[in-house]
């Protein structure tokens, strides 16, 4: 890491994070009580028949301890950073390494390098105090790297073992989201069921903000990213309310929910925002969907507004009921007969040999696509079987549907001039917020409590993170409770249940009070810079969508 540091980079080496009460005189005055046997969220008896050494678990709850320190036993820790980066990380990384080594000075914590395929091949580093201390609370996976490998087999699993007995891990800490802590799970029964002693617990980490539920309140590096994604936002309206002639087009990361669309439409007031969840709830067809939009753009050119912004959520397309069908049956295809389909050759020669794959409408929708969607829908899928979405150009498929459709109006005569922007990566290695700064030290924290304790199959959980930190509540909630069993590669996989945004929850309903005055008038925020210290009620708040859902504003 370069030590030509920026004046913000030495500022926020010297960001203290903060900690939960429980956890403020280290991990040997710790408590941990126990609540009830849990279930899983759906599918209780094919889960827990997959996961019969770990199903069943009790959630925990941290508490402070009176009794005296006196010192633990040296641990050894090793911690994966899996699938994209997420503003937050380092500080998690932060949050272990401070807590193994309050324990016991000696404890030792490894950093598994380029994701999980470090831990399987036993590629490794030590992360000593002067290797973190040049990380603390900056954004990036940069300190040891990611990757997105998925842990699935028996082989793999053994040279994991392998690799735990070699370093004597008390624990491997995965730093990830929904599919990266259902690999966690896994791993964690494996190692039960082979009398391993090495724990596995997991960290709720992924900027679209899916893995959520009673427990996990927002996963870390969601607060940062859409905040940086704001600021962002906010500079293109004041530019179009300058300018006064450009539709602007922004597509936002979020692979399968809505939920940084929402919250930067909370945050900045752009006229137009779709919500995936509402579209599929509604059965809109795209050429609905362009309809509405199109009006939008009718009226305010009948008003002499020729300009404006949209927010476009990443996954739409698989949300869409015509194309999820298209899309889950592609999916079916590729994931049995790849060779022939490539074969064929070129994406128009692929095109002509699907429809034996497909059904009838799926077949025409594929047909009618432009060449650039069908080849982007027909990509080879990412690790977990999922269509790289973040690849298929929406927003330029929208402009285009958009500008035939009032093309088509005999009563259109404004202008429609477009421009299409991609928010993605911008927002993903982001310094963190000083809320993520601290959730994921607390995180972290609480993770190497959970360790040091030989809690297994468990994810780090932090909650009531509106109530200002004197009062969040660190603890651990067994990952098979937040399991179902869904369809991927062509099976039936157990896997952590999505949090899409919820339709009769607050921060949509709040949304949807607001939005078609938004349309019309010029009612945008300019959010601005993050920011990390000054008053705490500019430098200290949470997201719109956790305070809506906690009811807190």
């Amino acid at each position: 890491m370069s030590q030509n540091l920026s004046i913000l980079s030495k500022a926020r080496a010297e960001y203290q994070p903060k900690l939960p009460v429980a956890l403020r005189n280290g991990p040997l005055k710790v408590t941990i009580e126990k609540g009830e046997a849990t279930e899983s969220v759906r599918d209780q008896d094919a889960i827990k028949s997959l996961f019969p050494n770990t199903y069943g678990a009790p959630v925990l709850s941290f508490g402070e301890s009176e009794n005296p320190v006196i010192m633990g036993n040296e641990v050894n820790v090793g911690v994966v950073l899996s699938g994209g980066q997420a503003p937050g990380g380092h500080n998690v990384i932060a949050g272990i390494f401070d807590a193994i080594k309050a324990n016991q000075g000696g404890s030792k914590l490894y950093g598994f390098l380029g994701g999980p395929s470090g831990l399987e091949n036993a590629e490794y580093i030590e992360i000593d105090r002067l290797l973190m201390d040049q990380y603390r609370n900056t954004g990036g996976f940069d300190i040891i790297g990611s990757g997105r490998t998925k842990l699935e087999t028996t082989e793999q699993f053994d040279k994991c073992i392998e690799t735990a007995k070699k370093l004597k891990l008390d624990a491997i800490v995965i730093i990830g989201g929904d599919d990266s802590n259902t690999n966690g799970a896994i791993l964690a029964e494996y190692f039960k069921s082979k009398n391993v002693s090495c724990s596995v617990i997991g960290v709720p980490k992924t900027i679209d903000g899916d893995l959520k539920n009673e427990y996990v309140e927002t996963s870390f590096g969601f607060d940062t990213a859409v905040k940086t994604y704001s600021e962002m936002i906010g500079n293109i309206q004041r530019d179009a309310n300058s300018a006064k002639k450009y539709w602007h087009f922004i597509k936002l990361m979020g692979r399968s929910a809505s939920h940084i669309g929402l919250e930067a439409a909370l945050q900045t007031q752009p006229n137009i925002c779709i919500i995936s969840e509402e579209v599929k709830e509604k059965g809109q067809t795209l050429g609905q969907v362009i309809d509405g939009i199109a009006d939008i753009v009718a009226a305010r050119a009948a008003a002499g507004k020729n300009f404006g912004v949209a927010l476009i959520p990443e996954g739409l397309v698989e949300f869409i009921p015509e194309f999820g069908v298209l899309i889950g049956e592609l999916n079916e295809a590729l994931a049995h007969h790849e060779e022939e389909i490539k074969a064929a050759g070129e994406t128009p020669e692929m095109v002509v040999v699907m429809p034996k794959y497909l059904t009838a409408e799926s077949a025409t929708l594929l047909q009618s696509l432009p060449v650039s969607i069908q080849a982007q829908l027909m990509l080879d899928r990412d690790p977990h079987g999922n269509v790289q979405v973040s690849l298929i150009e929406t927003e330029k498929l929208v402009i285009e549907m958009v500008a035939k459709n009032l093309a088509a109006r005999s009563d259109f005569k404004g202008a429609f001039a477009a421009l299409n922007h991609f928010f993605g990566y911008e927002g993903r290695c982001a310094a963190p917020s000083n809320f993520d700064a601290d959730y994921c030290y607390a995180l972290g924290y609480s993770a190497a409590v959970l360790a040091l304790n030989s809690m297994t199959g468990y994810m780090s959980s932090v909650r009531n993170l509106t109530q200002g930190i004197e009062n969040w509540q660190a603890g651990g909630i067994p990952i098979t409770m937040m399991m179902n069993i869904e369809r991927r590669h062509g099976e039936d996989k157990p896997v952590i249940q999505k949090a899409l945004v919820e339709l009769d929850a607050a921060p949509f309903k709040y949304f949807v009070e607001r939005r078609d005055q938004w349309a019309q008038e010029e009612a945008y925020t300019y959010p601005g810079p993050i920011q990390y210290w000054g008053p705490t009620e500019v430098a200290d708040q949470t997201n719109f969508t956790i305070k809506l859902e906690r009811g807190a504003m």
